[in-house]
């Protein structure tokens, strides 16, 4: 994975690198095949619990079979979660290539940054990442404090071979099936159950074995440290937010506008939760700290602070990469093309069925292209979306301070063959440069359009309005 091109002064011959320390509690791994079994014979009742229905089991499935036919996306998903359990983030740097017995010595910390632009990343490495709920009680950095849910999810992808980063974002309440729960649960119960690695393999087999290389928990703790140590990260906070939880000692107050939020104020900004749309608002919020963390990552002023921000990683981060695999991720980084940095949200549904509200569901239909840019694979029998860039769904954002282009655009739209185009509400900040947000990673789309505007910037992300495939938010160079 890692290609380490600096030589060590002094130093004779290579030795053997130190065994891979990816191994887990035992307790861990107790995914038998016979309570994998025990556990797929258990989803249809959890399932028509669930769904709540009172009505004779042979009406359900037979209606559940004729709605199948009608929702193949929701049919697709459901194959997918039938796939095997697998992941790479359990197995030995030889088994993964990463390393054997005529590896080189680890450096120390002071040779490594001296020699960082050396360190190369050869190949795609996917990384999962979670953030851990507070665990009460617990100290800071033990194994304890990474025992709870993940409040949040990310699938990173590092891609050497196109120069990307794509990061998939997974809702916490995505339906699915982990062996030891034995039926149907969240996604965000998997940590809590069996740690990292199970997390990994639900989270693989989810999406039809996407390799798993490794894995990074961080806490809240840690989350604010880093924040710190950047000297705050620079938003937008979209509106006010207010919650109070006494019995957890957390409250999040801040006021809407662009402010630089310290390690604390970030934490209340990603951990807000609207009462509609389940997780998907926080998503939002997550990924727009993601952008600002990389604006931040990009000054000049930070690269003297990585020794810092390393030591921070050790202590309040949980992870299976190795020092030099880290600093292959950060020369990787700081070279890579701003918008070369691209998010998404991991496709699904809500059900109207379900007795649970936010249940999210995985919905992979016309979803190819997306799941292979950022997991690596592809799904055997799932169609491409085909649909021409005028089918789209296109949302109208006024950014402009102007009310009148919003209808303005539209009919301009529409007058170039554009079926599926409205009107949301304005943006409260305002652009002086037009945005076209790229809501479900369909950038050549976005490209098309911004040649027919003859206008915008181009931003991958799920920050744009949740129903669109793409989100125009309209600034102060429309004419």
């Amino acid at each position: 994975m890692v290609k380490q091109v600096a030589q060590i002064k002094n130093q004779g011959k290579s030795q053997q690198r130190q065994k891979s320390t990816d191994e887990v509690n035992p307790q861990q791994k107790t995914n038998t095949s016979s309570e994998f079994v025990e556990s797929v014979g258990s989803i249809p009742s959890q399932l028509y619990q669930r769904l709540g229905l009172a009505m004779p089991r042979w009406l359900f499935w037979f209606l559940t079979i004729v709605v199948g036919f009608t929702l193949s996306g929701l049919l697709v998903s459901t194959l997918a979660l039938w796939t095997p359990l697998w992941s790479d983030i359990d197995r030995t740097d030889e088994e993964l290539g990463m390393g054997g017995p005529d590896a080189e010595k680890t450096p120390l910390p002071g040779e490594i940054w001296s020699n960082i632009s050396q360190y190369k990343l050869t190949r795609p490495m996917n990384i999962l990442i979670m953030g851990i709920e507070p665990v009460r009680g617990s100290v800071d950095g033990s194994p304890e404090s990474y025992a709870a849910s993940s409040d949040t999810m990310l699938l990173v992808r590092l891609n050497p071979e196109n120069n990307t980063i794509r990061v998939l974002s997974i809702p916490r309440d995505t339906m699915i099936a982990i062996p030891e729960s034995k039926g149907l649960t969240k996604v965000s119960q998997a940590n809590a159950q069996g740690g990292p690695v199970l997390a990994a393999r639900v989270v693989s087999r989810t999406l039809s074995n996407a390799p798993i290389d490794r894995y990074i928990r961080i806490s809240t703790t840690g989350l604010r440290q880093l924040v710190d140590q950047l000297g705050g990260v620079e938003v937008f906070v979209p509106k006010p937010m207010e919650y109070k939880d006494s019995a957890a000692k957390f409250s999040i107050n801040l006021v809407s506008g662009w402010q630089t939020l310290n390690g604390e104020q970030a934490e209340q900004f990603v951990r807000y939760r609207d009462n509609n749309l389940g997780d998907l608002n926080r998503i939002q919020r997550q990924q727009a700290l993601l952008m600002g963390l990389r604006e931040r990552l990009f000054s000049p002023t930070v690269l003297p602070r990585l020794p810092q921000l390393v030591h921070i990683m050790g202590k309040y981060f949980d992870t299976n990469l190795k020092v030099e695999e880290m600093m292959a991720l950060v020369n990787f980084s700081l070279n890579m093309e701003r918008d070369n940095f691209q998010m998404t949200l991991l496709p699904g549904i809500f059900s109207r069925l379900s007795a649970d509200p936010d249940s999210y569901w995985l919905n992979l239909t016309g979803k190819v292209d997306l799941l292979n840019n950022y997991t690596g694979v592809s799904i055997g029998g799932l169609k491409p979306d085909t649909r021409s860039l005028p089918s789209l769904k296109i949302a109208i954002q006024n950014a402009s301070n102007q009310p009148q282009l919003t209808g303005k655009v539209i009919n301009s739209l529409k007058s170039k063959g554009f079926k599926k185009v409205y009107a949301i509400s304005d943006w409260p900040d305002g652009h002086s440069e037009t945005k076209i947000i790229v809501q479900k990673g369909n950038r050549q789309a976005a490209e098309q359009l911004q040649k027919i505007l003859g206008l915008g910037t181009i931003e991958v992300s799920a920050t744009g309005d949740l129903e669109s495939d793409l989100t125009i938010r309209i600034g102060e160079d429309w004419k």
